[in-house]
C-alpha cells in the first residue's frame, strides 16, 4: 500500500483533547478503508504565518498513513466538510518514517551553531566603514 503524510491545523478555541479526538475519528476513517495510521503526533499550538478565518493560532497534528488511496481520499473528503479545520495537506511519501518528526524532537545544545571569532576579527568601532576615522573629515 502506498505511504503518506497528512498534516492538519485545527482552530484555536478548540482543546487539544478535542483535537486528539477529531485525530482519532481521522485515524478510525482509514482503519476502516483497510489502512492503519503508524504515526499519530500532536505538535500543539503554534502561531500561524497569517490569520485564517480570524485565527493566529492553530493545533498542529501529523498523521502517518499506511493506507489505499480511496481510505485517504475519504479522510480528506470528511477534512474538508469539519468546519474545526483551518487547512489540512496530504502528502504520498516513499517510505513510513517512523522516528519523532523534527517538529517533536527537542535541540539540544550542542546542535547551535559556535561563535567562534577571535578578538581581531570583532568590528573595530568606526562607524562601520573601510575608512579609518580621521580628525575632523
Amino acid at each position: 500500500m502506498p505511504y503518506y503524510e497528512s498534516v492538519l491545523i485545527a482552530r484555536q478555541d478548540l482543546s487539544t483533547q478535542q483535537v486528539e479526538t477529531m485525530a482519532e475519528q481521522f485515524a478510525g476513517v482509514i482503519q476502516s478503508g483497510g489502512g492503519k495510521v503508524a504515526k499519530n503526533e500532536y505538535w500543539g499550538l503554534k502561531p500561524l504565518a497569517y490569520r485564517i478565518k480570524k485565527n493566529r493560532k492553530g493545533h498542529y497534528h501529523q498523521l502517518t498513513i499506511d493506507a489505499p488511496a480511496a481510505a485517504v481520499q475519504e479522510m480528506e473528503r470528511q477534512m474538508r466538510l469539519n468546519e474545526d479545520l483551518l487547512r489540512h495537506l496530504t502528502v504520498r511519501t516513499e517510505e513510513l518514517d517512523l522516528e519523532p518528526s523534527v517538529m517533536m524532537q527537542k535541540p539540544s545544545r550542542d546542535d547551535r551553531p559556535r561563535r567562534n571569532f577571535d578578538r581581531d576579527d570583532k568590528p573595530s568601532g568606526n562607524g562601520g566603514g573601510d575608512r579609518p576615522n580621521k580628525g575632523g573629515e
